[in-house]
């Protein structure tokens, strides 16, 4: 599985990089059949400077993609990849039930 993190319109954070990918790895380990991971760090144009994190997963099927805001990468981070988990397992359930 390959990994790419952007952070667009943004200064790159070797700290932020090192965090998301340890936890796109566990979740790798969890679901063998991702393929590539496409993250998006962004600042929101609001007043208040919110953070937001994107991901994308090539996994066999449709693409499964989630985003969350906060005002901590690593929080959102976090809520990203937990609705992710969760479309995973809810593709892995139906995946299965497809084939037995």
């Amino acid at each position: 599985m390959t990994t790419n993190i952007q952070f667009v319109k943004m200064p790159t954070s070797e700290t932020l990089t090192e965090f998301t990918n340890k936890r796109i790895k566990k979740l790798a380990v969890k679901y063998n059949w991702i393929i590539h991971t496409e993250v998006f760090f962004k600042l929101d144009t609001d007043a208040f400077g919110t953070k937001i994190c994107e991901m994308e997963l090539s996994v066999p099927g449709p693409k499964i993609f989630a985003s969350s805001k906060d005002d901590n990468f690593e929080v959102a981070v976090k809520h990203t990849i937990t609705e992710l988990e969760k479309q995973l397992k809810k593709r892995k359930e139906v995946t299965f039930r497809l084939n037995h």
